[in-house]
């Protein structure tokens, strides 16, 4: 699983990399990348027009804002349903 942190590495693009880390700790998840993209033009191939962002598996699942902990790991939850 590879989530991305989409953003300039703005004050909240910072809070929401280290909140996914958490919810990766906290859900065990053994084979997650949690990486940071702060290439403009590739966070525009995303097709996200406001930061900060969270792409699962090449998919944005929320972006312009800074969502709960709680939303995060739901967040990877669900996906990793998807998954099988």
């Amino acid at each position: 699983m590879k989530l991305e942190i989409l953003g300039s590495g703005c004050a909240n693009c910072q809070k929401l990399y280290a909140m996914t880390e958490a919810a990766v700790r906290d859900l065990a998840i053994g084979d997650a990348e949690v990486v940071k993209v702060e290439d403009f033009p590739t966070i525009m191939s995303y097709g996200v027009m406001s930061t900060p962002a969270l792409a699962i598996d090449g998919k944005v699942v929320v972006s312009g804002k800074v969502p709960s902990q709680a939303e995060v790991s739901s967040m990877i939850s669900t996906a990793l349903a998807a998954q099988g």
